[in-house]
């Protein structure tokens, strides 16, 4: 856990990565609110504030009597607000950055690429 932020995200966002790389499948259960705080030594009140989070969010549905499941399409909702945020975060900085330095999208691509290369090899 990240001191620097609150837990509740933190769970909802374990929650999100397993949605993302597949470990929690669309109409799969998730964890209960009593085994997340269970397995991460906190109150079952934070920990269902992050899925809760993540059932307005239409990441999960619940199913009464039975508990959390992902809901169908969340990956790609996920997926696709991640990317969302990526180009706000990382992408707008980075094109602001290299027009200021007069590098145009060739160059930029250029240097990606070379990068992309460098890091294979790595």
């Amino acid at each position: 856990m990240d001191e620097g932020r609150p837990i509740f995200l933190q769970i909802a966002e374990q929650i999100e990565n397993s949605v993302i790389d597949g470990s929690l499948a669309e109409e799969a259960q998730v964890p209960s609110t009593n085994e997340l705080a269970a397995f991460h030594r906190i109150n079952p009140a934070t920990a269902a504030k992050g899925v809760n989070q993540l059932v307005d969010d239409g990441i999960l549905y619940k199913k009464r009597g039975i508990g959390m499941f992902v809901s169908p399409g969340a990956q790609a909702k996920l997926r696709q607000r991640r990317r969302d945020q990526f180009a706000e975060q990382y992408l707008r900085p980075l094109l602001a950055e290299a027009a200021k330095l007069g590098i145009d999208g060739t160059e930029l691509t250029t240097m990606i690429e070379q990068h992309l290369v460098k890091e294979r090899q790595r």
